[in-house]
């Protein structure tokens, strides 16, 4: 009994709360910051649903490359960004096209994971695999894109500012938060 007892107070002792220390917090999940001339949106992504697609997006916004971007896609039901060209007003009927040339590889669309106002989906011309830089946000549920496209965030805050978004409006930055 009395070993039992030693060994339990050895495990007890490595448990910050025991030893009246506060245990560190919970790492808040990934998201982004979008800097629009509009004002900010802030986003959490699914870094559990959707891995690889989270990661990408978050190394091309460490990187800045979505500084100076327009907004290239605004329908009654989503807003779409990610085409370096459309920092180019000459360039303004390709814009669509492009992205940062290093496709995620994988389609990582989950049942779970809908498309809901405020929904953020990566596009993709026709393969989720080849899913790159460019983003949307749903201003209005799309039932119809579920299980064609990876939703990989969810907007938390500024929601309205989507709602004013138009085509050609500036993406000041995206940044990781």
């Amino acid at each position: 009994m009395r070993r039992f007892a030693i060994a339990l107070l050895a495990v007890l002792a490595t448990w910050p709360a025991v030893r009246g220390e506060q245990a560190a917090p919970a790492a808040a999940p990934p998201g982004l910051l979008l800097d629009t001339v509009k004002g900010q949106i802030e986003i959490q992504l699914f870094q559990t649903d959707a891995p690889k697609s989270v990661a990408h997006i978050l190394g091309l916004a460490k990187r800045n490359f979505y500084r100076g971007f327009r907004v290239h896609r605004v329908t009654a039901g989503l807003v779409q960004f990610g085409d370096p060209a459309t920092r180019n007003m000459t360039l303004i009927d390709s814009w669509g096209t492009g992205n940062s040339q290093t496709p995620i590889g994988v389609a990582e669309i989950s049942k779970k994971r809908l498309h809901v106002r405020g929904a953020v989906g990566l596009a993709h011309s026709g393969d989720a695999r080849y899913a790159d830089s460019q983003i949307y946000i749903m201003k209005a549920a799309s039932p119809g894109l579920d299980g064609k496209h990876a939703v990989i965030g969810q907007v938390t805050k500024g929601l309205a500012i989507v709602d004013k978004l138009v085509k050609t409006d500036l993406i000041k930055n995206v940044t990781p938060k």
